[in-house]
């Protein structure tokens, strides 16, 4: 397989591989609770995905670490990512930089995520930035299962185009998708559909700005609405918003770069954990580095 060229450090296109010849790779975990820790008990791996050694900076939560050696989808390339969090078991997810969707000369390529929670676990997912280059086809699908009263907080962060070097995601086509459940009852459904500039700008769209971000978390009531809405209201410099569904907190946002809403996302974070999960903060070592 022929090595892969990175455009965000020199400036070219990553070469496009025949559908039948791009990455086929696929990473299943499954978490559980282990003299009193959670432990990585299961663990099947095929092509480029994996993950760091356990870290557990604050006790029995395990902190990974998943890795994407090739750095980035192409076309042809199918990625499957799949983590399974037993009863009693608490992960917190997350990655050493963000996923890159580069151009392709026309093959699709696919990122599919399925996080399942058992009842009495859970799991905070909180991966880097997806961004997607111009010309990029490509589909991002992460599906949230949750059975009883599992617990979830994680976001999705979805960046169109290289805002921070003008450069705008004016064609290509992308498909992403956020879905949540609890036992099988759909709890929210988040579909975007991008197919060049006509669905970043305008009222329907996305108003012109290149970021948009989800944040959500279960196990939510009024106290943590109010909590989110009081963070949300020092934000002046692009629209962001909070609502409650049942016990489900959704945040979502538009920005002009990743890094204000990525930070404001770890500072909701830290600011709902402690009533959410009785834990404090405990920001993962990677994300200083």
């Amino acid at each position: 397989m022929s090595a892969r060229t990175d455009p965000s450090t020199t400036g070219t296109v990553a070469p496009t591989l025949p559908a039948d010849a791009g990455w086929q790779a696929n990473l299943k975990l499954e978490i559980a609770l282990r003299h009193g820790r959670s432990r990585v008990v299961g663990k099947h791996q095929l092509g480029p995905l994996a993950i760091q050694r356990p870290f557990y900076p604050e006790g029995a939560p395990c902190h990974l670490y998943l890795l994407h050696p090739p750095g980035g989808v192409v076309g042809g390339d199918r990625l499957e990512v799949e983590i399974q969090v037993a009863g009693g078991a608490h992960a917190l997810v997350t990655a050493p930089g963000a996923i890159k969707f580069y151009r392709s000369a026309g093959p699709l390529g696919v990122q599919t995520q399925r996080l399942l929670v058992a009842a009495g676990g859970v799991l905070e997912w909180f991966p880097h930035e997806n961004i997607f280059f111009p010309g990029a086809s490509c589909r991002l699908s992460t599906q949230v299962a949750l059975s009883g009263d599992a617990r979830f907080i994680g976001w999705e962060i979805q960046c169109l185009g290289r805002p921070t070097i003008g450069e705008r995601f004016g064609d290509g086509r992308a498909e992403i998708a956020l879905t949540l459940s609890r036992d099988d009852r759909p709890l929210l459904t988040d579909r975007l559909r991008v197919a060049g500039t006509s669905s970043l700008d305008g009222p329907a769209g996305l108003r012109g700005f290149p970021v948009c971000a989800t944040f959500i978390a279960t196990g939510a009531g009024a106290d943590a609405l109010e909590a989110a809405r009081h963070r949300l209201s020092k934000i002046t410099a692009f629209p962001v918003g909070a609502t409650l569904i049942d016990d489900l907190l959704v945040v979502r946002g538009l920005a002009p770069e990743v890094e204000p809403v990525s930070r404001l996302f770890i500072r909701l974070w830290s600011d709902l954990r402690p009533g959410l999960l009785g834990l404090d903060a405990s920001i993962p070592r990677i994300w200083a580095t």
